[in-house]
């Protein structure tokens, strides 16, 4: 009888342990956005005049991707106006292309561009509002622009005492830190911060240490709010669920990204032009690699790639492992295959470098390995900083 007892006491144990294993898992795999966690925000929103910086990504994946500005006119916040960043508000505007100011025909807002000439709010733009909410999915690199336009957004509300809340997102890319540091004199739309090319932060963690290290101009700071993501801490997968601009299609691209942006500063087609961009590389000249490909021009994707219409000689990546972090390899393989020397950059490679270090020593032929070790120092100095801001330990 006391056998009997024990096992049923076991089994029902088990089973136990069993089904708050299985709770666990299910709550961790229940991701919520910022925008998600309306109970936290809403309540700030009452009674405020609202402007939001939003764009395609700006999406509620538990419910059923309902876009957030549907979200809130939905809950009678009164929304003003659409503030976007590259690539426009539906995120069809190629890399670098004008975005222009118009009215969004679903709900009638007006959609201000933040890119080209106006890439910080004006005061005017702004005056009516009391808040500015934030709601992009980032990358995680320093080269994407969108944490530039975070950075202007917070220094102009900054200057005209305004509110920000970031409504956080998972970084995919958070799970590790790399590359050099932007040095003072390099600063750019594509290097706002001193911080590495993957910096391993949210953009609410970002915020807090922009907002913490005066970064905003004239040391200014800003009223800050971070409406937090829930069930994610920074080794844990993220699958975008839209794709965050219209050349990074999918995990692998946005994985390869900080690796392959580099030879947007060379003669290197990074494969603009076709279906798989930042996945593959090439040049036209067999001397390049057994791989080839044609860039074309593709509509709201990449209008005129670097060597359109020409048959390019490289290198596929797709069969890179979706653990891939950052690494020189591609691009010393591609200048050792060049020969061309200093001929195989352009003008643009130290504004993406954040450094004119890092070409100076790959026409010095130094390795990766010795690359490396000139830059960290820097990046354990910068680990320890990012410890003071992070959310998601």
């Amino acid at each position: 009888m006391n056998l009997m007892k024990k096992l049923i006491s076991t089994c029902f144990l088990s089973l136990l342990l069993f089904l708050t294993i299985g709770q666990l898992n299910f709550a961790w795999s229940q991701v919520l956005t910022g925008s998600e966690r309306s109970d936290l925000y809403l309540p700030l929103l009452k009674g405020k005049k609202v402007g939001i910086v939003a764009n395609q990504t700006s999406i509620m994946p538990q419910s059923n991707n309902k876009h957030v500005v549907d979200f809130l006119l939905e809950n009678g916040v009164a929304l003003k106006k659409v503030f976007v960043p590259e690539h426009g508000f539906r995120g069809t505007a190629d890399a670098g292309e004008k975005v222009d100011n118009s009215i969004d025909q679903k709900t009638g807002l007006n959609i201000v561009s933040l890119y080209g000439n106006n890439k910080k709010p004006s005061a005017s733009q702004i005056q009516d509002l009391d808040v500015l909410i934030f709601d992009l999915q980032d990358v995680g690199v320093r080269f994407f622009t969108y944490i530039s336009t975070m950075h202007y957004v917070m220094e102009a509300a900054a200057e005209n005492g305004k509110q920000v809340i970031i409504f956080d997102r998972p970084n995919p890319l958070g799970d590790y830190v790399d590359g050099p540091i932007r040095k003072e004199g390099f600063e750019s739309f594509v290097g706002m911060h001193p911080i590495p090319i993957v910096h391993g932060l949210t953009v609410g963690e970002l915020a807090k240490m922009i907002n913490g290290e005066k970064w905003l101009k004239g040391g200014l700071q800003v009223e800050l709010e971070i409406i937090p993501v829930k069930n994610w801490v920074h080794d844990q997968e993220y699958h975008l669920p839209i794709k965050p601009s219209p050349n990074l299609p999918n995990d692998l691209a946005i994985r390869l990204y900080p690796s392959t942006c580099f030879f947007e500063g060379t003669v290197v087609s990074l494969g603009r032009g076709t279906l798989f961009p930042f996945q593959v590389y090439g040049y036209p000249d067999p001397k390049f690699g057994d791989f080839t490909f044609t860039p074309i021009s593709i509509d709201g994707m990449s209008k005129n790639p670097p060597h359109q219409d020409k048959l390019c000689y490289g290198q596929d990546l797709r069969t890179q492992s979706l653990d891939h972090q950052f690494t020189l390899r591609f691009l010393l393989q591609a200048f050792n295959d060049s020969e061309m020397g200093e001929k195989f950059f352009n003008n643009y490679f130290n504004t993406l470098s954040g450094t004119d270090e890092l070409k100076k020593q790959i026409l010095e032929g130094k390795s990766e390995q010795e690359i490396r070790e000139t830059w960290k120092k820097e990046l354990e100095e910068y680990k320890i900083l990012r410890n003071n801001y992070l959310i998601y330990n």
